[in-house]
């Protein structure tokens, strides 16, 4: 398998894991979201214009550790280095941490900080894939690559390559996916199901070490 398309396998997985772990947090927070804060701004929004302060605090509390899981992220991978394979292991050696954190808080009832540790993963992740400062996949939010998925699927139709939108409708289909799993985890495990994401996460930080940049064998 060559980089590129470690890259799309990597991308895809990180996009289930998102999708797995803002499912669990939206039913636990109730209607809110861990990854997803396009959604969570609409519902401070609207709850502003409703008078609902409790959840303009909600969402107000969940968007601010959200960034400070971006910075968080950002700054893990500037310390790391220059090598994108000891920069993106850090960043997501960072992750796994987070939702182990995640878990054992829910094992003992632990909600909020539990909650927490999801937040602040999800914003972790974002600095997976990050160059010169900008994010180049976006992992926890799907609007883009369903833009860049019409776009490629517009090209193709006028002779341009037949099937890049493919990779964007894997990205797209993985956090749906991972959100079916992590919400039918939950009904059975409750916020246990994170130890679910933990191996997850843990698993593409080892795959991320030993594969990702290594040359593709004939």
């Amino acid at each position: 398998m060559d980089r590129s398309r470690r890259t799309v396998v990597l991308a895809v997985v990180l996009s289930t894991l998102a999708g797995f772990v803002d499912a669990i947090g939206f039913i636990t927070v109730g209607g809110f979201f861990v990854s997803f804060m396009s959604g969570n701004l609409t519902r401070f929004s609207v709850s502003v214009a409703e008078g609902v302060w409790s959840s303009v605090a909600t969402a107000g509390a969940i968007i601010g550790t959200f960034v400070v899981g971006v910075v968080l992220g950002a700054l893990v991978g500037h310390f790391a280095g220059p090598d994108r394979r000891t920069r993106k292991t850090a960043v997501l050696a960072t992750v796994t941490g987070f939702l182990v954190l995640g878990a054992v808080a829910g094992s003992v009832d632990l909600t909020v900080i539990a909650v927490g540790a999801m937040i602040l993963a999800m914003g972790i992740e974002n600095a997976v894939f990050q160059r010169d400062g900008e994010v180049t996949i976006g992992l926890t939010y799907m609007t883009g690559a369903l833009v860049k998925m019409g776009q490629r699927i517009a090209g193709a139709l006028v002779g341009g390559p037949r099937w890049t939108w493919l990779r964007y409708f894997a990205l797209w289909a993985g956090l749906a996916i991972g959100a079916v799993a992590g919400a039918l985890t939950y009904r059975a495990a409750g916020l246990g199901s994170l130890w679910i994401a933990a191996l997850l996460a843990a698993g593409t930080t080892v795959y991320t070490w030993q594969f990702l940049t290594r040359p593709a064998h004939p």
